[in-house]
């Protein structure tokens, strides 16, 4: 993504169709996930609305169907062995991954949208722990691997095997290398100030639990930037046509459309989750009717 894509203004792609917040709700919701469906949908949603770009049910075909394309290619060119341990599955993504074709992290790309966007990380073969542990799971997956994401407190890895019994983890941001107990420790200790590693942070992540993490990454992003309202709206949006989500991401909405001066829509937003929080948390929706009083005090 050219550094200019990132800055992209307040406005861009509104009054358009959503025909990927339909695609997302629906992906969201059927029986079993597609984490690569959902992950493509976010980067279509961040590309089109960069691009101004017509938000059709073709434009998106495009952007989901070309990393869908792009993912069957890269499992293909893993080599055929009969038998493959936990171990073995681990080191022949590495050699494909991480060696041959480039796929790591660095700490720049910690500064950049892109590294939070599929169609972006599989362009450019870097991205967040989290993306790139997306690459892997479902290059392996479609490779008939027995893989699994793990959300790690602050880093996101990959495990093979059975996370029960016989499985190694790797870490797709350092090109694959494998984790011993050691390094997740110390992995962990530093993400949490001390903490030690537990048995359930080592459980296997599902498809919603990832996609909500990777826009709680966008919406951090965007919250360091104030210019990136935008993003950090449609990252929020997005989040709540999940099934579970943290229902307080409804008064962030509401305060957002507040900042970008759409003063009467967030104080009724404000209004309507004060009423549904106000029996168990009644100073939380006194503090947030003050809110929408003020941003309706805006409008005159």
């Amino acid at each position: 993504m050219a550094g200019g894509e990132e800055t992209q203004g307040p406005g861009a792609g509104e009054g358009v169709p959503d025909v990927v917040r339909q695609r997302f709700a629906e992906a969201a919701r059927e029986e079993g996930p597609d984490l690569a469906s959902l992950c493509l949908l976010v980067g279509a949603e961040a590309a089109l609305r960069r691009e101004g770009a017509a938000r059709d049910a073709c434009a998106v075909d495009r952007i989901v169907d070309q990393g869908q394309a792009e993912l069957d290619r890269l499992a293909g060119l893993l080599p055929y062995e009969r038998g493959r341990t936990p171990a073995g599955w681990a080191s022949a993504l590495r050699r494909l991954l991480g060696e041959e074709l480039g796929f790591r992290g660095a700490a720049p790309d910690y500064q950049r949208l892109a590294s939070s966007l599929l169609p972006e990380v599989l362009r450019r073969r870097r991205g967040l722990p989290i993306l790139l542990s997306v690459v892997w799971t479902e290059v392996a997956r479609r490779a008939g691997a027995p893989v699994y994401g793990v959300a790690l407190p602050g880093h996101f890895v990959v495990g093979f095997g059975d996370p029960r019994g016989d499985h190694v983890l790797a870490d797709p941001f350092a090109g694959g290398a494998r984790l011993g107990e050691q390094e997740l420790s110390v992995m962990v200790a530093g993400a949490t100030g001390g903490a030690p590693l537990s048995a359930a942070s080592l459980q296997p992540a599902g498809p919603l639990e990832t996609v909500l993490r990777v826009l709680n990454n966008i919406r951090a992003w965007a919250a360091r930037r104030p210019e990136q309202t935008g993003v950090r709206l449609w990252a929020v949006e997005l989040s709540l046509l999940l099934p579970h989500h943290p229902g307080r991401l409804r008064f962030e909405r509401a305060q957002l459309l507040v900042e970008r001066g759409e003063f009467a829509r967030g104080a009724r937003e404000m209004e309507e989750y004060a009423a549904v929080v106000a029996a168990m948390e009644p100073n939380a929706a006194e503090n947030m009717r003050r809110a929408a009083r003020a941003a309706r005090a805006r409008l005159n």
